[in-house]
């Protein structure tokens, strides 16, 4: 089932609530024995306490995306992890692939992300990919001093300058949002650039990793029924418009693991693979409600066996 898609799991951290260190090098040792290629990991550097806000604001905050209940936004209740910091504390107890799903770039300077990704990636000899996407809190930007009205603009800025980082000692860049005069980050990445996906699922977005990406996170959302292939199209017809090749750029659904039986698995993987998908992201998180660490441990056990990993 596997041989030819890249399996990887999901931290599930923001359904089990924070892991001690233990249970972290637990998880990341069960990933390696599992056969799981790589780890995805989310990104919200802050938590938003939605009881604070007043009706209309809360209402049309938390429809913008669902947390774990699908009810309601992520709050501050919900346990997000640094990436780079985590990435850097497993990258000395495992050998396996290290993957944001997703970082949210607009909020982050980019200089600051291109070191930390160069270091991670020094760090695990080559084995960062960094996908990225626009974001949707508002408030969460405005915490952070980001423009939240222009950040798919300041996106697309934003991939041209890391790359530039990455492949280069010295740059000199003029933009709408950043200048830079002779500097560079110092120490240069393995990968030279560091493979940059984006995730979402809008036409603008399906447009955006065709011209510019490496690969394509879908939304959790998206089955791979006529609107997954349709998605899959768009992206496909705007890497041929810019002169790309669309075969080049990967794909990664996210399977969450509880929501189906496992002939509905098997099936879900077969019909992404068929699309086109060259990794899938396992994911054991919203079953209804939260559940405990060693829950999370047995389930992604279940879905290796199932796909042939373990």
């Amino acid at each position: 089932m596997s041989s030819d898609i890249r399996l990887g799991v999901q931290y599930p951290g923001d359904d089990t609530g924070f892991l001690s260190r233990a249970q972290l090098d637990e998880w990341a040792g069960l990933v390696a024995e599992y056969n799981f290629s790589h780890v995805v990991l989310g990104d919200h550097v802050l938590g938003i306490d939605s009881d604070a806000l007043d009706e209309p604001t809360r209402h049309e905050w938390s429809r913008r995306w669902p947390g774990p209940d699908a009810k309601s936004a992520y709050t501050y209740r919900d346990v997000f992890r640094e990436p780079f910091v985590m990435f850097g504390y497993l990258a000395a107890r495992c050998d396996l692939e290290f993957v944001t799903g997703i970082l949210v770039l607009p909020q982050r300077q980019t200089a600051l992300v291109a070191k930390q990704a160069a270091e991670v990636d020094l760090l695990t000899n080559g084995k960062l990919r960094l996908a990225v996407g626009s974001g949707w809190n508002s408030i969460e930007f405005d915490a952070m001093g980001a423009p939240f009205g222009s950040r798919s603009e300041m996106l697309e800025e934003q991939i041209e300058l890391l790359r530039l980082f990455w492949t280069n000692d010295v740059i000199s860049y003029a933009g709408k949002f950043h200048q830079v005069v002779s500097a560079g980050i110092q120490t240069l990445p393995v990968q030279r650039p560091i493979p940059l996906w984006i995730g979402g699922g809008g036409k603008k977005t399906l447009s955006r990793v065709g011209r510019l990406a490496d690969g394509w996170h879908p939304p959790g959302s998206l089955l791979p029924d006529e609107s997954g292939a349709q998605s899959v199209r768009l992206v496909r017809e705007s890497a041929a418009a810019a002169g790309r090749d669309p075969e080049a750029i990967g794909l990664e659904p996210r399977l969450y693991l509880m929501q189906w039986d496992d002939q509905e698995t098997l099936e879900f993987v077969r019909t992404w693979r068929k699309l086109g998908a060259t990794h899938i992201c396992v994911d054991t998180r919203f079953s209804g409600q939260p559940v405990p660490f060693r829950e999370h441990c047995l389930r992604m056990r279940r879905g290796a066996r199932l796909l042939g990993l373990a």
